[in-house]
This record gives structure tokens, sequence and C-alpha cells, in this order.
């Protein structure tokens, strides 16, 4: 053996020492892979309304990872909101996702293994809108009327439920299946009579082309919609420590969301969906930060989760029962809100919708 030649593999082999021992080097290129069941205006790559919107637009995952050079993080929103985030965990596209009760507990349903690690867009409220010239009052008045609303999401159930307390069933209306931009444009061109939603609405009724005549805000807290971050159970156990970071940075997010000195530039981050800061700041009026930004999986959540799986299987919605039993992992919120000194900061609320001790 030459001295070159000895001298050339003693230098691969220090080479080679160096990438095994470097775990940086030795590690796979790993891609976070995060749904969101809504999209932005226009079919922008944002949303708005929750803290998982806020760590979208706030880069508070690609902050989390910043120094780990094999870890990528992709974003997918759905124009098909929950039923698409379905369909994508179901082939495995999805590692995380914000996605409304309805779907996820239909996912349950249907065999999808996933984990509930914390609340995002909790506690929203619902609009009820009907066209600029309608003469419909209240709800108990869309008897026999076009009404629309997106089919197998939490704006759906949360719709049965509402028509439930006012005297009304999905068989005394026309149900008309539509997703946000076709309502806004089947309202404003009056071939609707009426439609459930959110900002949207609220955004229509301001130009002139509708009116808000209910919304679940200020009424019983039990007929809003949940929504959280769901985690693939695959992902979550191959990658316990990954988990733990990703949920480390929706807590971060939950919490800025959350501090009402945030609330002018809260809306600002959230206008990169497209919705105006005066529309958002009408959603968000009277309502404290915390309590619909909130991650908390309290006893109010839980509740309304088991409650939803029984109406969703009364009302057709799905054909067997529904458990939560298990689905929901608390460990990984726990953990960050004690890492981040978070204990206290956000309150607690029961089943019957009041704050816990009180």
């Amino acid at each position: 053996m030459t001295l070159s030649s000895f001298t050339r593999r003693a230098t691969l082999a220090v080479f080679a020492l160096a990438f095994i021992a470097s775990p940086a080097l030795a590690e796979e290129p790993l891609t976070i892979n995060i749904g969101y069941a809504a999209i932005g205006l226009d079919n922008r790559p944002y949303a708005e309304g929750t803290s998982a919107a806020t760590a979208r637009a706030g880069e508070y995952l690609e902050k989390e990872f910043a120094n780990d050079p094999n870890v990528k993080i992709e974003w997918f929103f759905f124009k098909g909101a929950g039923p698409a985030v379905n369909e994508a965990f179901a082939n495995n596209q999805l590692d995380f996702a914000y996605q409304g009760d309805l779907p996820s507990l239909i996912g349950r349903a249907n065999g999808l293994k996933t984990k509930y690690l914390l609340a995002s867009g909790a506690r929203k409220p619902l609009y009820l809108a009907v066209a600029k010239d309608s003469t419909i009052k209240s709800v108990a008045d869309l008897k026999g009327k076009k009404v629309a609303y997106q089919r197998g999401t939490n704006g759906h159930l949360a719709a049965i439920k509402i028509l439930e307390a006012n005297g009304l069933s999905e068989k005394d209306i026309q149900v008309i299946n539509l997703d946000s931009a076709g309502t806004v444009a089947a309202l404003t061109s009056q071939d609707i009579d009426a439609a459930f939603g959110d900002t949207t609405l609220i955004n229509l009724a301001s130009k002139g082309n509708a009116k808000v005549i209910y919304t679940t805000k200020g009424d019983d807290p039990r007929f809003g919609r949940n929504a959280g971050i769901i985690g693939r159970e695959d992902f979550i156990d191959k990658y316990p420590e990954v988990t733990q970071r990703v949920v480390d940075a929706f807590v971060k997010a939950a919490q800025w969301s959350s501090d009402e000195p945030n609330r002018a530039a809260l809306f600002e981050l959230w206008h990169k969906s497209g919705t105006p800061v005066p529309i958002l700041e009408d959603y968000f009026s009277n309502d404290k930060l915390a309590y619909r930004n909130s991650p908390l999986i309290d006893d109010l959540l839980v509740s309304q989760y088991e409650e939803q799986g029984i109406k969703a299987k009364e009302f057709g919605l799905i054909r067997r029962d529904v458990s939560t039993k298990g689905w929901f992992e608390p460990k990984y919120l726990k953990a960050s809100l004690e890492k981040l000194g978070l204990q206290n900061f956000w309150q607690a609320y029961g089943a019957n919708g009041k704050p816990l001790g009180s």
C-alpha cells in the first residue's frame, strides 16, 4: 500500500466517522405536512380567526425548526374543508391538521387513526345571513327556504343544532351545499334565501349585499363551533419529540393570539387571508382574545365533542357510534404549558359553559 493510498483511505475514514457522529448529517430529511381545513380569499394559502392561522401567517413552526436543516414545514389549505382533510389523512398525506369538530369525528368514526392535541378555533360563533331584500327575521322563518352551508363541516352540525333549538330540522328547509365562495355568489344574486357562515357573511353584509339576522355570539356557547389540531397517530408514535415541538409552536401562537395588546397586530396578520381588518374586528367584538384562542382541552371542549358525536349520528351525519375515549392526548399540551409557564394563562370552562370555579 502506498503512502498516498493509505492517506486517502484514512481521510475517507475520518469523514465517514464524522458523518456518523453528526446527528444533523446522519438524520434523514423530514417534511412535516400540515393541513388547514379552510382557505383564504382567492385561494390564498392563509386563514384567519384561529391560533393555527397565526402559526401559519407568523411562521411559528418554521421558526421552531429553523436550526434543523433536515426538517421542512409544508402547509396545505383545503377548499373542501374538513372532508378534504380527512381524505388527505386517509392517504397519509398529512401529519397534522387544523380541523373542525364534525369532520374530525367523522374521520374517527370511519377509522382514521388520529389524536386530538390541542384546541384552536374553539368557541367560534356562527352567523346566519339572509338576502338583502329578504323578509326573514329569525331562524324560525327559514322553514321552506333555501339555506346554504357546507356539508360535513363543523358549521353544518352547528347549523342543525340552531335549527333544532328553533323547532326546525334539515327536512324543514332546502339545504344547498356550498363553500364560502359559492355562498357569497348565491346570496348576492339571491339564488338562495339564507346561509350559515362567519366572516364572509359579515363582509357581505358590510357591503349591503346581505343582512345578518342571528349569531351564536352571546347565545348559548354550546351552539358554537369547535376545532383543534389533530395529529396522525403513526407520526406521533414515530416522532414524539418532533410532535412536542410542533405543539410548542402552536401554543406559542395561541399565547400571542390571546394577548389583548396584540389585537390590532393580530388582525393585520390574519389579513393575509384576504379578510378585511374591520370584518375581523367585528367578528371578535365583545370577545376576549384568550376566550377564542385558548388551546385548552377543558371540560367544555370535551363535552362538546362528545355531544357532537351523539348529534352527528342522531342527525344521520355518521352511521355508527363514535367514541372520544382515548382520542384526546393532552400530555404534549401539558408539557408545553409547563415549559412556557402558561399553566394559569387561560381560563378553563366546565361542561355547563361556565368558568371552572365560578
